[in-house]
């Protein structure tokens, strides 16, 4: 029974990590583009006001989300080196996410309007990234339960 809640909680919580980089992704940032037009400003100070104040709540995500994997691997060992490797992509997930967070963004904000364009670029790839690493690892934990 432990082994299922906490297999439910680790797997919504990923859910809920790669579900909402995707969303941004595939959906906002679109969408931003299209509405705003050339208007960079514009653009830039939604796209500020709708990523203020998510830095900690994903930190906390990320935390959670090791914490009930490393709890599920203490329950059961069985395929552990799928885990490894899940572990090791979400662990360079996180650090693209460090690297967004903590240095592109200020880049980002203080940023000139022709330096903005390149930055755009380089979060697409970015987040593209995260969500691939990320993807695949939920995928991984799938397999894992599948074998």
């Amino acid at each position: 029974m432990t082994t299922t809640v906490l297999a439910i909680i680790h797997a919504g919580l990923a859910a809920a990590w790669v579900g909402g980089m995707a969303y941004s992704l595939l959906v906002v940032q679109p969408k931003l583009k299209r509405y705003f037009g050339p208007d960079q400003e514009g653009r830039e100070a939604l796209t500020t006001v709708i990523a203020s104040g998510n830095r900690w709540k994903v930190v906390g995500l990320i935390v959670a989300i090791t914490v009930t994997g490393l709890g599920l691997l203490a329950i059961t060992h069985a395929h552990w080196w799928i885990h490894a490797l899940k572990g090791f992509l979400l662990l360079c997930a996180t650090g693209i996410f460090w690297y967004v967070s903590w240095r592109h963004w200020p880049s980002r904000v203080f940023a000139t309007a022709a330096e903005l364009p390149a930055l755009q670029r380089r979060l697409i790839l970015l987040a593209s990234t995260m969500l691939g690493l990320t993807g695949l690892a939920f995928a991984l934990g799938v397999l894992a339960v599948q074998l």
